[in-house]
């Protein structure tokens, strides 16, 4: 019965692709001679919209590949980002079932109530507003049904297609199979609640003396592999920062700092970080939920990554395009310095600004699309910490646009430097000149 729903699963997604395939083809021809920039955008479209038909693993696993601009250019990252996992709510009754099967007689009864219309309903799981019978009221993060079960089919379809896309020569520099075996790493790491909770509690551990970054407190006796009770916070999404009260300046340095902290000194990193995943409330405190997916920032890569973050603050392209070739995992480039000339003719169109004036996060982009034009492949985990300081940026600066992303990360790279261990040697050198 697996093979025989695996068999008409594999052909229903063949049948997509080809509508996908004719789909591009007709907006293609009606649109007549568009520029390299536009026909990136356009396939970049159909792509998230073939993702959203195949269904929520697919979504996923879009909404990962839009953190990786050194796979996929500005076109496909700018469609995929737009992925929203929002999924319809599963039956009430199937919620109510899971809680019980899930939680012991003792734990069950303190719950007096539980709402019926979910807060937010993803793929793997749905959260509920409820309330305990001392009068505490909680967030239950309750996981569906069918999710492994549907999960693991599709990640079996979706390692077999990216083990066929790397074979084909032009496409194998995205190490899709590579990618892919990360995304099912993280996706069975979201279906156990237990994970999630222990991460939870060691960020908690991170921030517990820093004022105003908190993670919402657990509940622990009700918490399980399927299901997750944490207080319920009331603050705004910081996806609308235009309805945050207080000192908002004061609330967007302290979110850069808290996500700067994560990355150069914890080396611990919400890696779902985006701003539906930050609540911030009127009494100046930032909240970080979803920990379902992190990053652990290798010790060994920590003074090399600080190394170029300074490079890059201090502008010197030169530093910065030896350090992200030497420490590439892979590097397929034609002509080092075509890709030097390139790195160091971005940070050159820097000079003469302020510093205030720069957006790291534009700058470290950049970079990025040149790294991946010239087939130089960025370590995954710098990904997540370049996504960590695009969120830092483009939020304080909704809050308080005389941020300085740049100057406020100095310190934290200056305290990084000198507690970092020794880095790993290089991987290669820099040519001494092209071949």
């Amino acid at each position: 019965m697996r093979a025989l729903r695996l068999g008409f699963r594999f052909l229903l997604i063949v049948w997509i692709a080809l509508l996908a395939v004719l789909r591009y083809g007709w907006r293609r021809a009606r649109a007549g001679r568009l520029t390299p920039d536009a026909r990136e955008a356009l396939r970049g479209d159909v792509l998230a919209q073939t993702l959203e038909y195949l269904g929520a693993t697919f979504v996923k696993f879009g909404q990962i590949l839009s953190t990786r601009p050194d796979l996929l250019g500005p076109g496909y990252i700018s469609a995929l980002a737009r992925l929203q996992d929002q999924m319809p709510p599963a039956p009430f009754a199937q919620v109510q079932l899971m809680i019980d099967q899930e939680l012991t007689p003792e734990a069950r009864a303190r719950i007096e109530h539980v709402d019926a219309e979910p807060l937010a309903a993803a793929s793997v799981a749905q959260v509920h507003r409820a309330r305990l019978r001392n009068g505490e009221l909680v967030a239950l993060k309750v996981q569906r049904f069918a999710a492994r079960r549907q999960i693991e089919r599709d990640l079996v379809l979706l390692s077999m297609g990216a083990r066929m896309i790397n074979a084909l020569p032009a496409l194998t520099p995205m190490s899709l199979p590579g990618a892919v075996a990360r995304f099912s790493e993280a996706m069975h790491g979201q279906l156990d609640f237990v994970l999630e909770a222990a991460n939870n509690r060691r960020l908690a551990a991170n921030f517990s003396d820093v004022e105003g970054v908190e993670v919402p407190r657990l509940i622990d006796d009700l918490c399980t592999r399927r299901v997750l009770a944490m207080e319920l916070i009331e603050g705004v999404r910081a996806t609308e920062p235009e309805k945050v009260g207080g000192d908002r300046a004061a609330l967007a340095r302290k979110g850069g700092e808290a996500i700067l902290k994560m990355v150069f000194i914890d080396g611990f990193v919400h890696a779902d970080l985006h701003p539906g995943n930050i609540l911030l409330t009127d009494d100046g405190r930032v909240f970080l939920i979803d920990l379902g997916l992190v990053a652990e920032l290798p010790p060994e890569m920590m003074r090399p990554w600080c190394e170029t973050f300074m490079a890059i603050a201090q502008r010197n392209g030169r530093e910065v395009a030896r350090l992200f070739y030497v420490y590439a995992p892979r590097v397929a480039v034609t002509s080092y310095a075509a890709y030097e000339s390139e790195v160091m003719a971005l940070f050159e169109r820097t000079y003469g600004k302020a510093i205030g004036e720069l957006e790291a996060s534009a700058v470290v982009s950049g970079a990025v699309g040149v790294l991946r034009r010239h087939r130089v492949q960025v370590d995954p985990v710098f990904t997540v910490v370049h996504i960590a300081l695009l969120v830092a940026e483009g939020l304080g600066k909704q809050l308080d646009p005389t941020l300085d992303m740049v100057q406020l990360a100095v310190p934290f790279l200056m305290r990084a430097l000198a507690t970092a261990p020794p880095g790993k040697p290089p991987l290669r050198e820099p040519p001494r000149a092209d071949v």
